[in-house]
């Protein structure tokens, strides 16, 4: 039997067709693809929902460019400057290039999806030049900003109860910790809480793939302390809680960081995502094997944890140009 502990929360329905400005037969395909990269592929719930709502402003965009709502005629018929317009239009609302980038894979992706069953062509794609992609790095913090930002008695000033104080604590101490994401440690049942003997917990990560990761003595030693005076009965639910008792929202630890980087000085980068960037690069930096962290971390890829080898790189020749007196 499944540990009701790693049941994934219940989700909203994904869009049906009536989501999308399409002729019937496109929305429907449109739904029927949502669906499809839930089940078959697999991606991940926010995946999922960004790219329908990425072909909804492609679709949402075409009808208001031609006049009608798009049918397998007009897909068939898209050209080089069709694509450019939609580009140039989400550039106008205020798109990035990394979002912009998304917006063109999902709507490349839904056209090769419905272009096997000849209601559209892709090959329009070739003749347009993509927006760069940006190379921004994640923003770790520093050690002693990353122990600061976990420490509950950073926040020993604030009029809060300590069950809440320590209850914040212990999440962010999973997230620098077991270097899991903010999803993944609101996920923990009551029933799975590493604490005393369990120095591991099995989570739900993207894709609804589970991984086990190793818990320190800190971090069981912070949700220990959470356990001991929050004041309700956890049983058979949520090891973490909120102010009455129900799940627990991100929005609250944002929060609470928001807070903290007021407090301790520390820059907007510093969020309960930049935890787990931190776990990464100062495990990296201690000379943890890269292969390791991308276990740890539940990347799909060694190449996406490969960009915590550039960030360890940067940290470095930031050091040495600020210690080294022939740098300057």
């Amino acid at each position: 039997m499944r540990d009701s502990s790693l049941r994934a929360p219940r989700q909203k329905p994904l869009p049906d067709a009536a989501y999308f400005q399409a002729a019937p037969a496109i929305a429907e395909e449109a739904a029927l693809w949502l669906r499809y990269l839930a089940g078959e592929r697999r991606a991940s719930r926010h995946t999922v929902e960004a790219y329908g709502r990425d072909l909804a402003n492609f679709l949402g965009f075409l009808a208001h460019h031609t006049g009608e709502r798009p049918d397998a005629a007009a897909l068939k018929s898209l050209q080089p400057a069709d694509l450019r317009a939609f580009m140039a239009k989400r550039r106008r609302d205020g798109l990035e290039s990394r979002s912009l980038l998304r917006a063109l894979a999902a709507v490349r992706n839904f056209l090769r999806f419905i272009e096997k069953k000849g209601l559209a062509r892709t090959d329009v794609f070739g003749a347009v030049r993509p927006p760069k992609r940006p190379h921004s790095l994640p923003k770790a913090l520093t050690v002693p900003d990353a122990r600061d930002v976990v420490d509950p008695e950073q926040r020993a000033g604030e009029a809060r109860e300590p069950w809440v104080i320590a209850r914040d604590a212990a999440v962010l101490a999973l997230l620098y910790g077991a270097g899991l994401r903010i999803s993944e440690a609101l996920s923990i049942g009551s029933a799975a809480a590493p604490v005393g003997a369990a120095d591991r917990v099995t989570i739900l990560g993207k894709g609804g793939k589970s991984r086990t990761v190793p818990v320190i003595a800190p971090v069981r030693a912070a949700i220990e302390a959470y356990l001991a005076l929050c004041p309700y009965d956890l049983a058979g639910g949520p090891l973490f809680v909120g102010a009455r008792g129900g799940p627990l929202s991100p929005r609250i630890i944002q929060l609470a960081v928001q807070r903290l980087r007021g407090a301790l000085g520390l820059p907007e980068s510093a969020t309960p995502h930049a935890l787990r960037h931190s776990f990464a690069t100062h495990l990296l930096g201690r000379g943890g094997d890269l292969r390791t962290i991308q276990e740890l971390l539940g990347h799909a890829s060694l190449s996406t944890t490969q960009i915590y080898t550039a960030v360890d790189k940067t940290r470095l020749l930031d050091a040495y140009r600020s210690a080294h007196p022939r740098a300057k």
